[in-house]
């Protein structure tokens, strides 16, 4: 489990990806799913370095000539605070059938709750961007 209250978004999204694939164990292989269940909280308070709470932009394209639509980084946070993390995890996770099957792995909530207490979840400490 790890909270994401303060911590910078790439910085994340780099551990969260390394836990997945299993990439922190001795036994890690390329080609097998060995990787952790994460679940990452308080979403919505996730914290982005110089211009791009106000700069970054999400893009996706409808397939259709002029189809393309931007949404701002503060407006999709907004809407939906787990879709920034989302995004950028499975950025960084293989683009294969194993990337898909590991990003199911993940579950991303906004608040400080969520429904997975009976399973014992570790807690992993990042650090925020304020003790950077």
């Amino acid at each position: 489990m790890i909270d994401a209250d303060g911590v910078v978004l790439g910085k994340l999204a780099v551990q969260v990806a390394t836990l997945l694939r299993g990439k922190h164990k001795p036994e890690f292989t390329p080609y097998q799913e060995l990787g952790d269940y994460v679940i990452v909280v308080n979403a919505e308070k996730i914290a982005v370095t110089g211009r791009k709470r106000s700069g970054k932009t999400y893009y996706r394209h409808s397939g259709y000539p002029g189809g393309i639509t931007a949404t701002p980084f503060a407006k999709a946070l907004k809407k939906n605070a787990a879709f920034p993390v989302e995004h950028a995890v499975r950025g960084m996770l293989p683009k294969n059938r194993m990337g898909r099957k590991l990003f199911t792995n993940m579950k991303v909530y906004v608040g400080p709750e969520h429904p997975h207490e009976a399973q014992k979840p570790e807690k992993i400490e990042l650090p925020t961007s304020a003790e950077e």
